[in-house]
């Protein structure tokens, strides 16, 4: 009888060898030139089960110094040559996503799918989130959210060229935008006010003509 681990784990590996065949053969050829997480996806699924074979080896190997006949089994020659087979195809459609895509892309974005993929894979094979505790687990899922949160930000800031030159004019840019703000506020006050004082003038002069002329009037009568 197969343990219900194990169950668990054939179950996984048979939807990512179905999810890994259907972004070879059906999605790849169409969006793999133009989507950066079909090639990534591949890798990462594929990833998750190489890092199980190599586990598994590493069983093996140990079995192997203390003397068991460990190549007897079938099991170590499926392990050899599903870990040969995982690794050449990861490695090729990673070398494909980097000829395609920005490095400071596909490396944070590789780095977020194939952890989470081993994860996932070590969680149902090997029950590791069973021995952690709550702290360990916060502190886990806390880095997935910062890893998440800069691959955000690199794809909302991709096109935009910011170096600390030019971080450093833009601020010399503000000060001199700001200053003149302060000086047009301050030209426009002495405008207003200049304006205001021919207004109060002419004004005076208006009743000073009004004035002589009604004076003028008086002297003519």
């Amino acid at each position: 009888m197969v343990p219900i681990p194990v169950k668990g784990f054939l179950v996984f590996a048979t939807l990512v060898v179905i999810v890994a065949l259907i972004l070879i053969f059906i999605v790849g050829p169409r969006h793999g030139q133009t989507n950066i997480l079909v090639y990534i996806t591949i890798c990462s699924v594929i990833g998750a089960l190489s890092v199980s074979c190599v586990k598994g080896l590493g069983i093996t190997i140990k079995g192997l110094f203390a003397g068991e006949h460990v190549f007897r089994h079938p099991l170590s020659w499926i392990l050899i040559v599903s870990l040969i087979t995982c690794v050449s195809t990861q490695i090729n459609y990673l070398n494909k996503a980097l000829d395609i895509f920005n490095t400071s892309l596909v490396t944070p974005i590789y780095y977020v799918f194939f952890t989470t993929s081993v994860l996932s894979c070590s969680a149902i094979l090997f029950k590791e989130w069973q021995h952690m505790g709550t702290d360990d687990i916060i502190g886990t899922f806390s880095g997935f959210l910062t890893i998440i949160v800069g691959i955000f930000l690199l794809h909302a800031f991709k096109d935009v060229n910011l170096t600390l030159a030019n971080l450093h004019v833009s601020v010399r840019k503000d000060e001199r935008a700001a200053a003149n703000g302060v000086a047009s506020h301050s030209t426009y006050e002495m405008f207003e006010n200049e304006i205001t004082n021919q207004t109060q003038d002419g004004s005076f002069d208006l009743h000073s003509d009004n004035v002589s002329r009604r004076n003028g009037t008086v002297a003519v009568l």
